[in-house]
């Protein structure tokens, strides 16, 4: 049985001076801001130059108003920058702007439907996506980690939020190197990188992937291709981050530039280093944990969303691990 959806109404107002520099800086890089504020207040903002309409909750699109009017004032004199439309936000009319974050339903829409997260990890989960440029998903497999970080990246560039997508993963698995595997770099690479390849199928199709892939807006490499890059307007995913050491995932965090966004998943259980090497996860977990701004969402075996058995396999071996030798 669907649900109805809630009945919304909308308001139309306009900025006053009308000043294209303090438009565009209100706005944000690529509409940044206004869609931070969709986001915080659960609404769609439209405007066509100082000319603003906002749908939405009718008890909301006072607040939202009150909000663009103040941020724009402020455009007279400071050049706004993402951190201060988030505290606006945060602080239009106490906590009360919006309802408390554990009660929303967080939804990722692509093209080809929606995406939901399914239990309060989950939630949390794209919640510090939505809020945090670097996020850390930690835990067993099938618990949806890769699949809603390809979720959030494919969002991201539909919306234009990000130009790019940049899917990465460390080409270790169970001591295997790449010189062994037949075929060219994109063969011998291709393997570690498939479950990113089938979450991009399933949301994007096919043969807009492979356009995408063709044109560069979707790039898949080897970790180790990221040394001496600057990534910006990109989102960008570490998959199976446990396989790297401490130097890789130093490497990689400080590639961001620009309006990106990363996203690293990992689990620290399944580590395939050779030579008894130290996870570079497992160690940033410790060295990033007070560093505000970054998200860490620890996943558990209840969190499995794949078969049954799965779960109980996975709390087999973690008391199988913490019995005594």
């Amino acid at each position: 049985m669907t649900k109805e959806k809630p009945s919304l109404d909308s308001i139309s107002f306009e900025l006053s001076p009308a000043d294209n520099p303090r438009l565009a800086n209100l706005c944000g890089h690529l509409d940044e801001h206004l869609r931070m504020m969709e986001r915080g207040f659960g609404v769609e903002i439209n405007n066509r130059g100082v000319k603003f309409q906002i749908i939405g909750k009718a008890e909301l699109l006072a607040k939202v108003q009150e909000v663009i009017h103040e941020l724009y004032a402020e455009t007279a004199q400071t050049v706004l920058v993402p951190e201060q439309v988030h505290m606006a936000v945060r602080q239009a009319d106490g906590e009360e702007t919006f309802a408390p974050a554990e009660q929303q339903e967080v939804v990722i829409k692509t093209k080809r439907g929606l995406v939901k997260a399914r239990g309060q990890n989950q939630q949390d989960y794209l919640r510090k996506a939505m809020t945090y440029d670097v996020n850390f998903g930690i835990g067993p497999a099938g618990t949806g980690k890769t699949y809603l970080a390809v979720a959030c990246a494919v969002e991201a560039l539909e919306r234009d939020f990000v130009r790019r997508i940049l899917l990465v993963r460390p080409a270790v698995e169970a001591g295997e190197k790449l010189g062994f595997l037949p075929g060219d770099l994109s063969q011998k690479v291709d393997p570690y990188l498939r479950p990113l390849y089938d979450a991009l199928y399933e949301m994007l199709g096919f043969e807009r992937v492979a356009k995408l892939i063709e044109r560069n807006v979707i790039e898949v490499a080897p970790l180790a291709y990221m040394r001496g890059r600057t990534l910006n307007e990109s989102f960008i995913i570490l998959d199976e981050a446990q396989n790297t050491t401490k130097e890789q995932m130093k490497m990689f965090l400080t590639r961001m530039g620009y309006n990106s966004t990363a996203m690293i998943t990992g689990d620290i259980t399944q580590i395939d280093l050779p030579n008894a090497q130290a996870s570079g996860l497992r160690h940033a977990i410790e060295v990033l944990k007070d560093v505000e701004g970054i998200g860490f969402t620890f996943f558990q075996a209840k969190d499995v969303v794949r078969h049954a058995l799965v779960q109980k396999v996975i709390l087999a071996y973690e008391q199988s691990e913490r019995a005594p030798s």
